[in-house]
């Protein structure tokens, strides 16, 4: 859902063509798009620093293949150590492994307390930092009365559906909504947990620190306020946002965000702890100095981006309405070229992208979410290379 901007900046973003719909393609971009630099590196570096490596202006992105199909709205998605990736259905409470070779599928099991509607329900998913020994996998999920996350043992050598141990709550509170539920949450290189949150509709909680609406939260694995967060005794890490579901950091430890716009401006974030990104009273670049700029903006109609990932210097940002990849080359904290559209129209709606290693990404798409037009193997995983 969309509403009039307060505060943007009026320039026409470019569209860019790319054609990439078949297994085995590769697509070049020619470059083009809409930037808006700006921010203030959340890390020791800086842009430009010795050592830091710009990646090329031109970009690539090869489909390599489809690892699974006929998914119904999926949302999160989760790498395996060992192999195989966990993927969660937001309508159905479910969470299940695919085996990326195979493509084989094996149901977890429903997380009980999962109350779908709009754009809530089972959302991101995440495994513990400590996985290896205590197999725990983090969801952040819709219930009747909040937003919570919950965490989960998991145990491969049970039934299928019944692997999954029962939740228990790490953190609830998190204000809920038919809309702009946030959803994404993942471990940083610091082993604390982050979460994008979304403020529900009610654009006045973005700008409240005592809300827990339209923030990105770091906690602890156990969902207490993490040590040296800026406000306190308090889980807000940073303010400001409308609707935050992608997170990513860099080779050098820096956290990035996407989050959606309303009708003028979608964006990339470098993110600083305690600043403000301006919702509702800046979409986009703003020239009001308390609010943090992004780093990139998108026109809606190409981009409402939901995952985010970091691979081969640049930032990967997966477009629903958009339809596209977007590639957002870096150098530091602020986007080293314009961005670059891959993949547009090919596979409809784009929900989830995760570094796969390397040169790959794990992407997924989300036609069966009530907003796309699925195909007779929507939904899918799609295995990329990428440069």
């Amino acid at each position: 859902m969309r509403r009039r901007a307060v505060t943007a900046v009026s320039a026409a973003a470019a569209l860019l063509l790319a054609a990439g719909c078949s297994s085995g393609t590769e697509v070049t971009a020619p470059g083009g798009g809409n930037t808006s630099p700006g921010g203030t590196a959340p890390g020791a570096s800086v842009p430009g620093q010795t050592g830091e490596r710009t990646p090329p202006a031109k970009g690539s992105v090869r489909v390599v293949r489809t690892v699974a199909g006929k998914l119904k709205t999926p949302w999160g998605l989760a790498p395996l150590p060992g192999g195989g990736l966990l993927v969660s259905s937001r309508d159905d409470g479910t969470i299940t492994r695919i085996d990326e070779k195979t493509g084989k599928r094996t149901e977890l099991g429903a997380v009980p307390g999962v109350s779908p509607a709009g754009e809530g329900g089972l959302l991101g998913i995440a495994l513990s930092p400590g996985y290896a020994s205590d197999h725990l996998v983090y969801a952040y999920l819709t219930t009747d009365s909040d937003n919570r996350i919950v965490r989960m043992l998991y145990d491969p050598r049970k039934p299928a559906g019944a692997q999954l141990g029962a939740p228990d709550t790490v953190f609830k509170g998190i204000p809920k909504g038919m809309i702009h539920n946030g959803g994404r949450i993942a471990f940083g290189p610091d082993g604390m947990l982050y979460a994008g949150t979304g403020e529900s509709g009610e654009r006045g909680l973005a700008q409240d620190r005592a809300s827990l609406g339209g923030k990105i939260l770091r906690m602890t694995p156990d969902g207490e306020p993490a040590p040296g967060n800026p406000f306190g005794n308090s889980a807000v890490y940073s303010l400001g946002h409308r609707n935050v579901q992608g997170l990513a950091w860099d080779a050098r430890l820096r956290l990035f965000a996407a989050e959606f716009g309303q009708n003028i401006w979608d964006e990339v974030n470098a993110i600083k702890p305690g600043d403000n990104y301006g919702w509702p009273e800046a979409e986009g670049k703003s020239t009001d100095p308390k609010y943090h700029n992004p780093l990139a903006q998108w026109h809606t109609d190409v981009a409402s981006p939901s995952g985010i990932a970091y691979a081969e210097g640049s930032l990967w940002m997966a477009g629903l309405r958009g339809q596209r990849l977007w590639r957002v080359p870096l150098k530091g904290t602020e986007a080293s070229g314009p961005p670059q559209a891959f993949l547009q129209g090919g596979y409809g709606r784009l929900r989830t992208v995760v570094a796969a290693g390397g040169n790959r990404l794990w992407l997924t798409t989300s036609n069966t979410d009530g907003r796309g037009e699925p195909s007779k193997t929507d939904d899918r995983i799609l295995e990329l290379e990428v440069s």
